[in-house]
């Protein structure tokens, strides 16, 4: 059920293209940035591995989020069965939203916050549909930790179907390579809702790289470790379930705990309990953080689809856990999932079971540099917003993002 595909060897004429804005004018040849270099031996060609250095900078990233196959080994989620088709009524984007003191109007926000495709739902039914940039409906957009609320799911499924007995279980249960840990006797709960109390600072400093940052150039740019396999020696600093501290290691914990609860790959879980029954049109993938054999799906980040399909994604979860009359996941696990486990800050919102709060009773899933599935249940709205954020400090964009997002959910098309 699951397909694989490497990251090419002789990179594709756009990408050397891409890498070789790098490479030194006066050197014969690439040579790795400094924190690349050392370590284990990497099998990763120089080019690949610049082109994933670079792939979050302001200047690349409007193509290279839509391109993760050119760059990486990936792993499809295939769809299967009758595509679930959104009826539509296509209406321009007649309203305005506040933005410090100022009256915009909407499709300033394209722009103004580097949107590279949006979507907007109302009721079910499909009322704005934007690309730019040379995107297209075919294109597939890394979700970022969009995909955190993916693996939510995918937990929900494997509670409901027995093979996690409870959220309130030790992973270290399920996974005894934590044992000895920081995770050890921290509840499948405590991970979900990012307190799990280990010490994991995501912060990504290349330059000066901590756990997280080195992680991620081993893991993912060099693909000599394992993504989740950093959780095997972290230390605890908190109480589980005292602190809320985000960090993707935990979702990754979910992963490998997907991983060996099914005895399959996150990949075939989530065809099988999400994409087929959801009625995805297109395929989407995973990237890996290794070559087949060897590399696992990034399942805090790494999750690829079209704008339609994540819209599906989020229409699935305003109706309750049902796509086009299937079931995918319990209503009971989607009120769960998405009812804040402390309080809400004025700032950042709340955080759930891998899902945010934003007041009000409605819910984003939300990706670095701009990645959006906002879904409000009292105006029956799903706004997908795919965007490139410049790397950095973001919360302005994060901010005004989140006014356009509250004011699409409450505009009313007029009738044509």
């Amino acid at each position: 059920m699951t397909g694989r595909r490497h990251a090419p060897a002789a990179v594709t004429a756009l990408a050397c293209a891409l890498a070789c804005a790098w490479a030194s004018a006066s050197s014969a040849q690439q040579v790795l940035p400094g924190p690349l270099q050392g370590g284990p031996p990497s099998t990763v060609p120089v080019a690949v591995q610049i082109l994933r250095w670079h792939m979050n900078d302001g200047d690349l990233n409007a193509l290279s989020f839509r391109d993760m196959e050119q760059l990486f080994t990936t792993r499809t989620v295939p769809r299967s069965g009758p595509v679930w088709a959104l009826p539509r009524t296509d209406h321009a984007l007649d309203f305005s939203y506040e933005w410090q003191g100022r009256s915009l109007a909407a499709r300033e926000v394209l722009d103004r916050t580097y949107t590279n495709a949006l979507l907007v739902i109302k009721n079910g039914r499909i009322v704005t549909e934007l690309y730019r940039n040379g995107s297209d409906a075919h294109s597939r957009f890394i979700g970022w930790s969009m995909t955190k609320s993916i693996t939510s799911v995918l937990i929900g499924c494997a509670l409901a179907e027995g093979r996690i007995d409870s959220l309130d279980t030790p992973v270290s249960n399920y996974l005894p390579e934590l044992k000895g840990g920081g995770y050890e006797g921290v509840s499948i709960r405590h991970v979900m809702q990012m307190r799990s109390g280990v010490e994991y600072e995501e912060r990504y400093d290349f330059a000066n790289p901590g756990r997280a940052a080195s992680n991620h150039i081993n893991s993912l740019v060099r693909n000599v470790t394992r993504f989740a396999d950093a959780a095997r020696t972290l230390p605890r600093i908190h109480p589980p379930g005292e602190t809320f501290q985000y960090k993707t290691i935990d979702t990754a914990v979910l992963g490998w705990l997907i991983e060996h609860v099914t005895r399959g790959s996150v990949a075939s879980y989530t065809a099988r309990c999400l994409w087929e029954p959801l009625g995805a049109e297109s395929d989407g993938f995973y990237i890996m953080d290794g070559p087949p054999g060897v590399g696992r799906e990034f399942s805090g980040a790494g999750f690829n689809a079209t704008l339609r399909d994540f819209g599906r994604f989020g229409q699935m979860m305003l109706d309750g856990g049902v796509a086009d009359g299937r079931r995918v996941v319990s209503a009971d696990w989607v009120r769960q999932s998405t009812l804040p486990s402390g309080p809400e800050d004025a700032r950042r919102g709340g955080y759930g079971l891998q899902w945010w709060t934003v007041g009000g009773g409605a819910y984003s899933a939300i990706g670095l540099q701009g990645q959006y599935v906002f879904v409000d249940p009292a105006t029956r709205t799903v706004v997908v917003k795919l965007s490139y954020f410049p790397p950095g400090d973001n919360s302005q964009l994060d901010a005004e993002t989140l006014a356009f997002l509250r004011a699409a959910s409450a505009w009313t098309p007029r009738q044509p």
